[in-house]
């Protein structure tokens, strides 16, 4: 059973209204309220179980309350429940919006993916600088550990949400890392691409031109935009559902980190086709991503919204 843990802080004003909208819904269980026992900020300590489907209505009923603003207001996943009759009869009654995603709890995992702090950047470039070898050396195993160790990703979602949402300032601070941290990753890793070149350790059959690894990176085409398409809306519909599983395929999937370190290799060894392939290759994978993205997280909430809105119509 998919329920999330409900803690809140209410003003003393506010508690009556809270508990009255709390227990007037069938979908909250194991509701406590304790008057004057809270402090910083101060009020009553409300704590209760929401089933996932109807989350969304409880969360908005209590922050027009204002509840988030004059109190705060917690949400956690809950890991197991033993739930009794009366909650697998609200579950029925939910119907297929039993299965419907949290919205501030998928808002709050994007946007906790869009904070840069200096590891997001350190992440970058060591992730290009594998890229970087996995193209010298042909090593389709190090370029998907570099997709791996990207944290590229979870910018891109936090500008889809942006867009989605209209938010200018998030859109703009997602570009921002985005573009200034691929920009030193493909500094870093040309400056290390010329010491490979240098020293003559790139392997035989990359100096002989023999560059499979490369050439699917650099040559963009059709499945370039299919896959990162695909990827886009996979990403999305996992982040929304916290499934890690698939969320780790999409990482695998998106030719951003590898492209970005193709160009630097390219341009390294002066091999400048490539590095327009690249640099394309790049380029339309975080276009693609952030536009699909964008456009799955709507298409949920409405899909979502409609499902809400016939289930209402039928009770």
């Amino acid at each position: 059973m998919d329920m999330i843990q409900v803690r809140a802080v209410s003003p003393p004003d506010l508690t009556g209204r809270v508990e009255e909208l709390l227990t007037g819904s069938p979908y909250v269980l194991d509701l406590v309220v304790q008057r004057d026992t809270v402090r910083n900020p101060d009020g009553d300590s409300v704590s209760c179980d929401v089933l996932t489907g109807a989350a969304n209505e409880i969360l908005r009923g209590l922050r027009e309350l204002g509840v988030d603003v004059r109190g705060s207001l917690v949400i956690a996943p809950v890991g197991m429940a033993f739930s009794g009759q009366a909650s697998q009869e609200a579950t029925r009654r939910l119907g297929k919006l039993a299965g419907a995603p949290v919205w501030e709890q998928v808002e709050a995992r994007i946007r906790s993916e869009g904070r840069y702090a200096p590891s997001f950047y350190l992440y970058l470039v060591i992730a290009g600088l594998i890229g970087s070898v996995g193209i010298v050396t042909n090593s389709q195993i190090l370029i998907v550990g570099a997709m791996v160790v990207g944290p590229e990703y979870g910018a891109i979602v936090a500008v889809a949400l942006g867009i989605e949402r209209g938010d200018r300032g998030m859109v703009r601070t997602g570009l921002s890392a985005l573009c200034s941290g691929l920009l030193l990753t493909i500094a870093v890793t040309f400056l290390f691409s010329l010491l490979i070149r240098g020293f003559g350790l790139q392997s035989e059959a990359f100096d002989r031109g023999l560059r499979p690894v490369s050439d699917l990176i650099n040559t963009p085409n059709f499945f370039s935009f299919a896959v990162a398409g695909l990827a886009g809306v996979v990403g999305i519909v996992s982040l929304t559902e916290a499934r890690t599983s698939a969320l780790l395929g999409v990482f695998i999937s998106v030719t951003t980190i590898p492209a970005a370190a193709a160009i630097s290799v390219s341009t390294a060894f002066a091999s400048w086709s490539e590095a327009r392939g690249s640099l394309i290759q790049l380029l339309v994978n975080l276009a693609v991503l952030i536009v699909v993205g964008a456009a799955a997280l709507r298409c949920q909430r409405v899909i979502w919204g409609r499902v809400g809105r016939a289930r209402h119509g039928r009770a």
